[in-house]
């Protein structure tokens, strides 16, 4: 969708517009006459909505022509659905184990870990079979995750996803999308059924945080030249050790504290600022 010109009109009306640099019928660069606060932030942003627009507010002296290193988060960022959700659909406990889902990602329960290890004690007992009928016919690419992967990883980007999701999903998706590296939860399976129970260290937010900064530092690249992208709470860690973070249909929390936010467009409108 081309952006409206009555949306531009109203930005240059509030601040006067210094330079414009325009991608695509889809992608536009404004440099303002002032710096933004957070106030002049949210006007934008809401302003932005009522014309089915995403806005993104760049760090000083990001550069998209120097990012080297993608990082994402897995459910309901990466994928449509929050994996541990359709777990418990399918075995009628979806109520238990949505709502303390949401409450994590809302940032309402403060221990992620906590939260992760009260939701697989719910699941003991379900049948291995449930992950597989969840990861072949719930479990879908969000739009423009799979051109977006494509592209960056021709352009020879490192590709990382990071989740405090779970390995059976995780895995299989890092080798459906040729990414780099994946790390995630494990959930422990003995003969076929889910023990309820959780093997190893928790991949919670600050884990994420380091498991992005880790992969940074391994293939020599800067923060600066590091992008994230994420929905929950639990994502602000590593978002806030990037270059860029941009929140994909993100809580409120997020939406707020990240550099953007994607409520219309798809994953891979970061290409449009590429070209």
């Amino acid at each position: 969708m081309q952006i409206p010109k009555v949306f531009l009109q109203e930005i240059a009306d509030k601040y006067p517009i210094l330079e414009s640099k325009e991608y695509s019928l889809k992608a536009i660069e404004i440099q303002l006459s002032k710096n933004l606060s957070p106030q002049d932030k949210e006007h934008f942003r809401n302003h932005a909505a009522l014309h089915a627009c995403d806005l993104i507010f760049p760090k000083p002296h990001f550069d998209f022509q120097q990012v080297k290193m993608i990082a994402f988060d897995m459910d309901s960022t990466l994928i449509n659905i929050e994996c541990i959700d359709e777990i418990a659909r399918a075995v009628g406990k979806m109520d238990q184990v949505s709502a303390i889902t949401e409450a994590a990602m809302r940032g309402e329960i403060k221990e992620f870990s906590k939260s992760l290890i009260d939701r697989v004690a719910l699941l003991a007992g379900t049948p291995e079979s449930v992950l597989e009928d969840v990861y072949q016919n719930r479990l879908r690419l969000n739009p423009g995750a799979f051109e977006l992967l494509t592209s960056v990883k021709s352009l020879g980007w490192h590709t990382v996803l990071v989740s405090g999701g779970f390995t059976y999903f995780a895995n299989r998706l890092k080798n459906h999308l040729n990414m780099d590296f994946a790390q995630s939860n494990t959930l422990e399976i003995e003969m076929g059924y889910l023990t309820g129970k959780v093997i190893g260290h928790i991949v919670d937010g600050q884990a994420k945080a380091q498991i992005v900064s880790n992969q940074a530092l391994e293939h020599g690249i800067r923060p600066d030249q590091v992008i994230v992208m994420g929905d929950g709470s639990n994502d602000l860690p590593m978002m806030a050790y990037a270059g860029l973070s941009i929140g994909y249909r993100a809580k409120p929390i997020v939406k707020e504290k990240a550099d953007g936010a994607f409520d219309h467009v798809g994953l891979d409108a970061i290409l449009d600022l590429l070209k």
